[in-house]
């Protein structure tokens, strides 16, 4: 593919490097194999610049090209401009990149009870168990070990990697993806203290709904309600060990980084960004938009929009403060020992 053949199917402007370097025309048919980062980047690979803090490295680099945006600096290198830089950048790795095909069929080893439903153009790989009831959409991909327990509806296109896992009566729409070993529909951590302190489990009777094209990676979990239902909206997407305690709610396109807890009956707006090993206690809501950063336990609600940090979760910018003012905190301690010894 040339340059000019990327701009085009990314829809962005080439333009040559520094004046006199190469004509518009030479930059145009230059041959590009693969995109890589600014640093390992070579002549026939294209990079990106997203972020001030690696202009540096894009003004040395040795790619074919950077997408930049319009307004960005200039380079030593052809740019290819455009609104956003990191999803051209995306865009431009699925051009490139030719995932694995799976042919339709079931493998020889899978076990379909008679009951259950399998769309058109289905693959079903090796070991994989689809129990009573059950219905696959139509171009859906199960991989090895995958299980659909008794009464589970998956829409289209469903993909599923090995060792997913989805139980009981749970509801997945279209473009749903699992990834390896993630379980949606186990119990919810659910239990009654008796008069001798013994706990006695509340029976899970609820289950899990999830929108379309909703992403679910490795070893996440999603718990069933012990009553109604526990929700992923459409376009959410829940990072590698994530957890979604019984009777939460995810809205859509909220972000669940990984480590991600949520305890039960947690509400979880749209558009919200929970960074890396956030905990969020239950029956608490965080408003549309509101972005926790990493490590935040979030003991009471989030407006919309809000920004909080830390533990318990106060505003971002009031939790930068504090934590510049803690390193000062010896230092400030010895000075007002001096002052209280009147030195």
């Amino acid at each position: 593919m040339t340059l000019a053949e990327l701009a085009r199917a990314l829809g962005a402007e080439l333009l040559p490097g520094p004046a006199g370097a190469s004509t518009q025309e030479v930059v145009a048919s230059v041959e590009v194999t693969g995109v890589a980062g600014l640093e390992s980047a070579g002549p026939q690979e294209v990079s990106f610049l997203d972020n001030p803090r690696y202009t540096a490295a894009a003004r040395a680099t040795r790619a074919a090209a950077v997408l930049v945006d319009p307004g960005g600096p200039a380079l030593h290198v052809p740019t290819l401009r455009i609104a956003n830089p990191y999803l051209a950048f995306a865009k431009a790795v699925a051009l490139f990149h030719t995932p694995p095909e799976y042919p339709p069929g079931i493998h020889p080893t899978a076990v379909v009870d008679a009951s259950a439903e399998i769309g058109s153009a289905v693959h079903l790989g090796p070991y994989v168990v689809i129990g009573p009831g059950v219905r696959v959409g139509a171009h859906s991909v199960l991989l090895a070990h995958t299980v659909l327990y008794a009464g589970v509806e998956t829409g289209a296109y469903f993909f599923a990697h090995a060792h997913a896992v989805v139980r009981e009566g749970c509801r997945l729409g279209e473009h749903v993806t699992l990834g390896n070993g993630a379980i949606v529909g186990a119990d919810g951590f659910g239990f009654a203290r008796d008069a001798q302190g013994a706990w006695y489990k509340i029976p899970q009777s609820g289950r899990v709904v999830i929108g379309d094209w909703v992403e679910i990676q490795a070893n996440s979990c999603v718990d069933r309600a012990s009553i109604g239902e526990t929700t992923i909206a459409a376009g959410a997407k829940l990072d590698n060990l994530v957890q979604v305690g019984h009777g939460s709610s995810v809205g859509e396109h909220t972000l669940l980084c990984a480590q991600v807890g949520l305890a039960g009956s947690s509400h979880i707006g749209r558009n919200v960004i929970l960074a890396g090993q956030v905990g969020i206690a239950g029956h608490l809501t965080v408003g549309d938009g509101a972005v926790a950063t990493a490590q935040t336990g979030v003991p009471a609600d989030v407006p919309a929009n809000a920004v909080v940090s830390g533990y318990p979760a106060i505003p971002n910018r009031q939790w930068l403060r504090a934590s510049a003012a803690f390193s000062r905190l010896p230092e400030m301690l010895r000075r007002l020992s001096r002052l209280e010894r009147g030195e």
